[in-house]
């Protein structure tokens, strides 16, 4: 599995129904699992951004299905980042001679 930070904001539509949002993070935690994936952790920010959030998930493909489907919704932008673990830098390390 890979992991990947994903880095959130609200639309103007999104913080309208701002009551929703946990609702809307359990929607997605819910679809992720559906997927084969695992949200880790969510968690709502003050700053840059509303919420982080860490999830697993099978491929980029997957990952970028799941953030499509809740984008369509229009609560939501989101940046992501691909995550390594100390061991995954470990063998990266390794490649390079």
């Amino acid at each position: 599995m890979a992991t990947y930070v994903l880095l959130i904001n609200w639309t103007d539509q999104g913080i309208k129904n701002f009551k929703d949002t946990t609702q809307r993070a359990q929607d997605f935690t819910n679809a992720m699992e559906k997927q084969g994936g695992k949200v880790r952790e969510l968690v709502w920010t003050l700053g840059e951004y509303d919420i982080v959030s860490l999830v697993d998930a099978q491929d980029d493909e997957m990952l970028t299905a799941g953030l499509l489907q809740v984008g369509a919704l229009g609560n939501i932008r989101t940046k992501t980042l691909r995550a390594f673990n100390a061991q995954q830098m470990n063998g990266i390390i390794e490649r390079t001679g």
